[in-house]
């Protein structure tokens, strides 16, 4: 496994070459750059956390869904990303970026392997959060999320995405990049 982080042309080439559409390339980018926004503004706080792994992690976290739209496109992108050798804060990002992450229960449910699928890094929950405020390529408001995620998904996982916005909003504050 790799230790050097891909630039963010690769990254953007190896979503081309997962065969990833354009659409799902454009949300990445899009989830990329609110990211880093929001990582500046951690930074800005005093915080400590990795800008390019953030963006390049931002970049990749849809990588799976070159095969699959299901929440299964986090451990398929995160066996796509052990495959191109990428590193493991990469491959993390990728395979807890779903919702406000996944417990071990609803892993084991899903037949994911045993793992961690919930943010664990400031990094992670930057990517995670700011995949949350993007849909498709457009910045959308953490409420229309939950509302949209509500139809869809149990209560206890609208909490952790909720626990996210918080913790989140906590530690940038009233931050301009937010929709």
């Amino acid at each position: 496994m790799s230790e050097k982080l891909p630039s963010s042309d690769q990254a953007l080439l190896f979503l081309r070459q997962s065969g990833c559409t354009r659409n799902v390339i454009r949300h990445c980018k899009a989830v990329a750059k609110l990211a880093v926004e929001i990582a500046k503004a951690c930074q800005e706080r005093g915080l400590n956390v990795d800008l390019e792994l953030v963006e390049i992690g931002a970049l990749l976290h849809d990588i799976g869904r070159a095969k699959t739209h299901s929440v299964h496109h986090a451990i398929t992108g995160a066996e796509i990303a052990k495959t191109l050798d990428l590193p493991e804060p990469v491959i993390s990002i990728i395979k807890r970026h779903v919702g406000g992450g996944i417990t071990a229960m609803e892993a084991k449910k899903l037949g994911w392997p045993k793992d961690i699928y919930v943010p664990q890094t400031l990094e992670e929950k930057i990517v995670s959060y700011a995949d949350k405020l993007v849909e498709g390529s457009r910045r959308v408001p953490i409420e229309r999320t939950i509302e949209n995620f509500s139809r869809k998904l149990p209560s206890s996982a609208i909490a952790r995405i909720q626990k996210l916005h918080r913790e989140m909003l906590t530690l940038i504050g009233d931050c301009e990049c937010l929709p």
